[in-house]
């Protein structure tokens, strides 16, 4: 295994900073994946489409695409690391989950409508795949689609989407066979977001914002045209997505500008009298930090490795989200435990320390222990995929 540095994406790194300086649109001041505001989505769009133009994005896609001939296997991870390390936004919406799914699986007339239009900004995606009752375990969906001439009629509810209010298409799963087993009788559909019956309503969270959506679904009628791969095989089409977000989110680009951001707080918070960075057990706590999260960098590093010569292991990618997700929420309370009684202000206080930045992201941190499966149902995954536990 080689995790030393790769002078072609170090060029592609480079290539992002100069089109983020010149060209990337204000980014959220607030860690996390956050839904725009709607007067920012026209911005994002034409942000969205110049990482495509730039064949920043969509490397992987077929030539025939706008995709790359022979592109670095970790050439899209690259990009997203270094638009999260300069502070950049990236594309809007889940067209690359979307994408994956259609090019995979999709008929040629979906590949020849759908992704010029991803690339091009023109449709912002959202992916509905979790419910209320099935978030990690999403092979518990409920949301019914039937059979109806040349349609498919759907019900049900959809939770937790991402720019769900934005959004023109979204990835949709459904249960097309209830009598099958589990994981089988589910279908994967690209459904018109403004169709008849489709409602979307903003959830307001702990932080205070919108960030996520419930989609209800009410006799939503889906041409059988819209059916990405093949009815009843949704689970095969949704797997290769499921592993890239996990991964993604495990990548921990942004636990960086964290330590760079506790430093700063350090030197300004005071404690007996003195600034905290004096202390040495505030300076033992910092560097233990930074040691775990060189320790998280090398652990997705390894897992990359691992994939591209063919040998991923069913826990790479839970691990790494695990390890993510909980250095990530430590960090954040020692950020909190740091400003003392002044940890519990709020954003537009006066005297908050850092704008309020630390008690959102506190906020914010518990999302990642839940996002792309909890770690609760990852730690299972690796128990029985990876190590043969029994159930």
């Amino acid at each position: 295994m080689q995790l030393g540095q790769d002078a072609e994406l170090d060029e592609v790194r480079r290539r992002v900073r100069e089109l983020a300086a010149q060209h990337a649109p204000p980014r959220n001041r607030h860690t996390g994946v956050r839904a725009p505001e709607a007067d920012e989505v026209p911005a994002l769009r034409k942000w969205t489409r110049q990482l495509f133009s730039e064949q920043l994005l969509g490397v992987h896609w077929p030539v025939e695409y706008g995709g790359l001939a022979h592109p670095h296997p970790l050439f899209e991870a690259a990009v997203y690391d270094e638009l999260i390390r300069v502070g950049a936004p990236g594309p809007v919406g889940g067209g690359l989950l979307a994408a994956a799914a259609i090019i995979a699986s999709g008929t040629a007339a979906q590949k020849d409508y759908f992704l010029p239009r991803i690339r091009s900004g023109q449709h912002i995606w959202c992916q509905l795949f979790s419910e209320p009752d099935a978030g990690s375990d999403l092979a518990g969906l409920r949301t019914r689609a039937r059979r109806s001439d040349d349609h498919f009629v759907v019900d049900g509810q959809k939770v937790w989407t991402t720019n769900g209010q934005y959004a023109d298409w979204g990835y949709l799963l459904a249960r097309t066979d209830p009598d099958a087993p589990k994981h089988a009788g589910i279908t994967a559909f690209a459904l018109d977001m403004t169709t008849p019956g489709v409602t979307v309503r903003p959830l307001r969270e702990i932080t205070g914002t919108a960030d996520f959506n419930e989609v209800f679904l009410d006799e939503v009628r889906i041409p059988v045209s819209q059916v990405i791969g093949q009815v009843n095989q949704g689970w095969a089409v949704t797997t290769a997505s499921l592993v890239l977000e996990r991964s993604a989110a495990g990548s921990g680009a942004s636990l960086f500008g964290a330590l760079d951001r506790l430093a700063r707080l350090a030197a300004d918070v005071p404690r007996d009298g003195h600034p905290a960075i004096d202390r040495d057990d505030v300076r033992q706590a910092i560097g233990g930090f930074v040691a775990d999260v060189y320790v998280n960098s090398l652990v997705s590093a390894y897992g990359d490795s691992r994939a591209l010569h063919g040998s991923a292991d069913a826990a790479d990618a839970p691990v790494s989200k695990i390890l993510f997700s909980e250095i990530n929420l430590a960090l954040h309370e020692y950020g909190l435990e740091l400003q003392g009684a002044d940890g519990v202000r709020v954003e537009g206080d006066a005297f908050v320390p850092d704008l309020g930045w630390w008690q959102d992201a506190f906020l914010y941190a518990r999302a990642f222990t839940i996002a792309g499966g909890t770690n609760e149902v990852l730690r299972n995954v690796i128990a029985e995929r990876a190590l043969g536990l029994p159930r």
